[in-house]
C-alpha cells in the first residue's frame, strides 16, 4: 500500500516543500495538496519546487475541479511538470467545493467533469482533443507522457462517472464500512462500462494522528485535532441529502446520519482543526472516518482498508503533529506495511 501526504498550501510555501521533502525521506510516495487559490496559495507553481528538490515523490491536487483554470490550461501546466520532472504528477480533480463556492460560483455539472477529465488527460498525453467546441492539442508535448486523471466521489452519479472514465478513485474518508460499499459501486459502473476494474487506483484520504498510547487524554486530543474533518464531509454529504432526499437508498445511512445536527458551513475555517463548524460531528463519527491511536492501531485499520482492495492511504495532516506524524509513518507504520 503506498503512503500519501496531503498538505495545505498555507504560506511560506518553503514549509510545504520541506514537509514534503521529509515525508519523501520517510517513504511516502505521494505529495498532495489542496487547490482552492483563494483561500490558499497557487499549488501549481510549488509543486515545481517539491519536484525539484524530491527525486521520486509523485505530486497533484487532490483536488482540483473544471473551472478554476480552462482545460488547456490545467493540462499544459501538468504536461510541463511531467516534461521537466518525468511523469511524477496526476490529476486529482472533482466538482469543485470550496474553490467554487469561495468565489460564489456553483461546483461544476457531472457533465462538464466528465468532459474536463477526458480533455486534460487527452492534452496532457499529447493527443488532440476538443475544447469547447475547439480541437487543439499541446504540439511540444512529447511521447511517452502520461497523466493519471484520479476522480473525487461521494454520490451515486459521481461514482458511476469515475467507475467508468477515472484512472483512479478518491474517498476522502477512511470508514471500513463506507470505503467497502462505495469501492463496490465504482468497479461496479467500471464492469458495466466494459473496463477491468482492477485497473482503477483506489485512494482513501482522511486525517490520520498518531499519538504515543491509546489513554483516554491522547486519544480525545487527537480526536480534537482532526473533528474538522467530519465537518468537511458532512459538507458534501448535505449537497447529497439535498439532492436525493435524506432516505432514498442512494446513498448509505451510515453517512447521512450525523449531519441532522449540522448548521450551515463557513469556508474561512475549511480544512482547519478547531473549525467551529464543526461541533455537532461525534467521536464515533471521528473515529470512523480518520486514523487515531497508536501506530499498532494505524496499522490495523489500513489492513482493513487494503483487504478492501485500496492501494494508496492519503494522511490529511492539518492538525498540531505534522512532523511527529510524517516521522511515526516513516518509522512504525510505512515499514510495517511491506
Amino acid at each position: 500500500m503506498d503512503i500519501g501526504l496531503v498538505l495545505q498550501t498555507d504560506p511560506p510555501a518553503q514549509l510545504l516543500v520541506e514537509r514534503m521533502k521529509r515525508a519523501e525521506s520517510a517513504g511516502f510516495t505521494h505529495g498532495w495538496t489542496f487547490d482552492s487559490v483563494v483561500l490558499w496559495q497557487e499549488p501549481f507553481v510549488i509543486y515545481s519546487r517539491i519536484l525539484a528538490e524530491t527525486s521520486r515523490l509523485i505530486v497533484g491536487p487532490m483536488v482540483t475541479n473544471p473551472a478554476t483554470r480552462t482545460w488547456e490550461v490545467t493540462a499544459s501546466l501538468f504536461a510541463t511538470l511531467n516534461d521537466m520532472y518525468g511523469n511524477r504528477t496526476v490529476c486529482g480533480i472533482g466538482r469543485g467545493d470550496s474553490a467554487m463556492r469561495v468565489a460564489g460560483r456553483h461546483p461544476a455539472t457531472l457533465d462538464r467533469l466528465s468532459h474536463a477529465m477526458h480533455a486534460i488527460k487527452e492534452l496532457a498525453e499529447g493527443r488532440e482533443t476538443e475544447v469547447d467546441g475547439t480541437a487543439m492539442h499541446l504540439p511540444w508535448v512529447k511521447p511517452g507522457a502520461r497523466l493519471p486523471v484520479w476522480t473525487g466521489a461521494y454520490g451515486p452519479k459521481a461514482l458511476a462517472l469515475t467507475g467508468r472514465q477515472a484512472d483512479g478513485f478518491i474517498l476522502q474518508l477512511a470508514d471500513p464500512f463506507l470505503t467497502e460499499w462505495m469501492v463496490k459501486a465504482v468497479r461496479a459502473a467500471a464492469v458495466e462500462a466494459g473496463r477491468d476494474p482492477d485497473s482503477l487506483t483506489i485512494c482513501v484520504a482522511a486525517p490520520a494522528y498518531v499519538t504515543e498510547d491509546d489513554s483516554p487524554a491522547a486519544l480525545a486530543h487527537a480526536r480534537e485535532q482532526c473533528r474538522w474533518f467530519g465537518g468537511m464531509v458532512g459538507n458534501h454529504v448535505a449537497d447529497l441529502v439535498a439532492r436525493y432526499g435524506e432516505h432514498s437508498g442512494m446513498v448509505p445511512e451510515a453517512l447521512t446520519a450525523y449531519i441532522k445536527d449540522r448548521h450551515g458551513y463557513d469556508y474561512s475555517h475549511h480544512g482547519r482543526a478547531g473549525n467551529p463548524d464543526t461541533a455537532f460531528v461525534p467521536d464515533e463519527i471521528v473515529d470512523r472516518f480518520c486514523l487515531i491511536g497508536p501506530p499498532e492501531a494505524q496499522l490495523a485499520r489500513l489492513a482493513e482498508l487494503r483487504a478492501l482492495g485500496v492501494d494508496q492511504f492519503a494522511v490529511y495532516a492539518m492538525h498540531d503533529a505534522v512532523e511527529a506524524t510524517i516521522d511515526a509513518y516513516g518509522k512504525s507504520v510505512i515499514p510495517a506495511l511491506g
